[in-house]
């Protein structure tokens, strides 16, 4: 992000008013989900464990030394 000086900012919607919500949850099929399905925009994975291995997986979550998403593949 710095290279780019872009800024990444979340929150949550539990606090949101319902109608806000809708309007959030349209945005991102319009905008966001296109981009994931594209492949242009992917979340980094840390780690593959078979589900035979979620022990494994939760492990290395509890530890919070990842960076990216562990993934249980089934």
């Amino acid at each position: 992000f710095m290279s780019k000086r872009l800024t990444l900012t979340a929150s949550t919607l539990r606090v949101q008013p319902v109608e806000n919500k809708g309007r959030i949850a349209a945005a991102l099929r319009q905008n966001v989900w296109p981009l994931f399905a594209s492949k242009r925009l992917m979340p980094p994975i840390h780690a593959r464990f078979p589900l035979a291995e979620a022990a494994r997986g939760h492990e290395l979550m509890e530890a919070g030394t990842h960076i990216g998403k562990i993934i249980l593949v089934v």
